[in-house]
């Protein structure tokens, strides 16, 4: 996949069918703690509601067209040095390192648009191996086994936690 046609930028509401087949496929949403968006007036609610007026949720596209996203959430107080990162990508473009392309912008762009991180991490369910290597090949950590800590559609889960630290190098 050539790099240049992918890239990183705020939802906007033309993007509604383009989010939608993403979506809508429990491939990809699986391991999201949001649900499958199963109509076309829900993926614009989301749209609207959820992915524009955050802070740093952005389309992942190739060729300007949304295929994915990436966020990243800052902490606050006591935590304004780690930031969380989640994302996802639609099936049709898995395994072509279009998320691991998009993950190097989004982990550069942690350190540089936001004041205080100097950790980014990442919580992936055990049997989400893709994700792990998609991570991995970014650059991060894998730290450890948080056991029972995540819920997840309805039930708690193992996760693993992955760090990339300020001073990391991107691979």
């Amino acid at each position: 996949m050539d790099p240049s046609r992918i890239s990183l930028r705020q939802f906007r509401l033309p993007d509604v069918d383009d989010f939608l087949k993403w979506a809508s496929d429990n491939k990809v949403t699986r391991y999201l703690r949001w649900n499958t968006i199963t109509s076309r007036e829900e993926a614009l609610s989301y749209l609207q509601k959820v992915a524009i007026p955050q802070t740093y949720r952005r389309s992942i596209c190739l060729d300007d067209r949304s295929i994915g996203y990436v966020s990243i959430k800052p902490g606050s107080g006591n935590d304004k040095s780690r930031a969380r990162l989640g994302y996802a990508v639609s099936a049709e473009y898995w395994v072509q390192g279009i998320a691991t392309a998009a993950l190097k912008m989004a982990v550069t762009n942690a350190f540089t648009e936001f004041q205080g991180p100097v950790r980014v991490e990442a919580l992936v369910e055990v049997e989400n191996v893709g994700s792990q290597r998609v991570l991995e090949k970014v650059g991060f950590l894998k730290e450890g086994l948080l056991r029972k800590y995540g819920f997840c559609k309805a039930a708690i889960r193992d996760m693993i936690v992955y760090s990339f630290l300020s001073t990391d190098m991107i691979k």
